[in-house]
């Protein structure tokens, strides 16, 4: 192995130096085009992942049955309740009907006072993360 000698390894350095300043690496734009699809995707997806985290919080059930029933228990109350939110659910036999997303428990209380005076059987639910 042959060691460089003082003046020659200043030499190199100086020159790797002076080099490394011109050295540019992809400084190129890309353009990405995306299909338009993609984002309609992404808020389904966002939409999903807000009622994965509203699971935390109250529901109130006022159906529990076949689909074509549900779809028409859930047409009906958002016409009665609009400002409450409202989805249909899949859990083996039946179809239930989900309303509302309340923060505590007494919030949701309230709000099953008058949605018990339009519909018969609700419960007040607060759903498994599962």
């Amino acid at each position: 192995m042959r060691i460089l000698t003082p003046r020659k390894a200043f030499f190199y350095a100086v020159t790797l130096s002076l080099t490394s300043n011109y050295i540019n690496a992809q400084d190129r734009n890309i353009t990405v085009s995306q299909d338009p699809k993609f984002e309609q995707l992404l808020n389904e997806k966002r939409k999903t992942n807000v009622l994965n985290a509203a699971n935390e919080w109250y529901k109130v059930q006022i159906f529990s049955g076949d689909s074509e029933k549900a779809k028409n228990t859930l047409n009906e109350f958002k016409q009665e309740f609009s400002d409450i939110d409202g989805t249909i659910v899949f859990n083996t036999p039946n179809y239930k009907v989900w309303v509302g997303n309340f923060k505590t428990r007494i919030e949701a209380e309230r709000n099953l006072i008058d949605i018990r005076k339009k519909h018969k059987n609700v419960l007040l639910i607060k759903p498994s993360k599962g």
